[in-house]
């Protein structure tokens, strides 16, 4: 089975950076990995993706310019680097691996990881 293992996360005070790592295990290939969000009270929103087709990094506009997100030497772990954090980043972050590409997220098919708490606040 697909599993996604998440850690990195805490608390921090605004203005503050965060690494997040995933670690994914028990795939064969997929088309995109990297990150959703989810705020109390709130829907899971996308953050970031990798796509394994072109191999560049998507960022929805909320984090775009502050977060990077980039794929290590084995493939299988994806770090989400967090900087100018702010409380409206308070949210349980979930790693996610797809068989659709980043343009599709999320797919159908799609994993989750069981998240990590990234709380930011003074």
């Amino acid at each position: 089975q697909v599993q996604l293992v998440e850690s990195g996360g805490g608390l921090v005070q605004p203005g503050g950076s965060l690494r997040l790592s995933c670690t994914a295990s028990g795939f064969t290939s997929y088309y995109a990995i990297g990150w959703f969000r989810q705020a109390p009270g709130k829907e899971r929103e996308r953050v970031s993706c990798i796509s394994d087709t072109d191999g560049r990094a998507y960022y929805e506009l909320p984090v775009k310019g502050r977060f990077t997100t980039s794929r290590e030497n084995t493939k299988n772990t994806v770090i989400l680097q967090m900087n100018s954090l702010k409380p409206e980043d308070t949210a349980v972050y979930y790693c996610a691996l797809d068989t659709e590409d980043c343009s599709s997220w999320p797919g159908p098919r799609i994993h989750w990881g069981r998240g990590t708490q990234v709380t930011v606040s003074s």
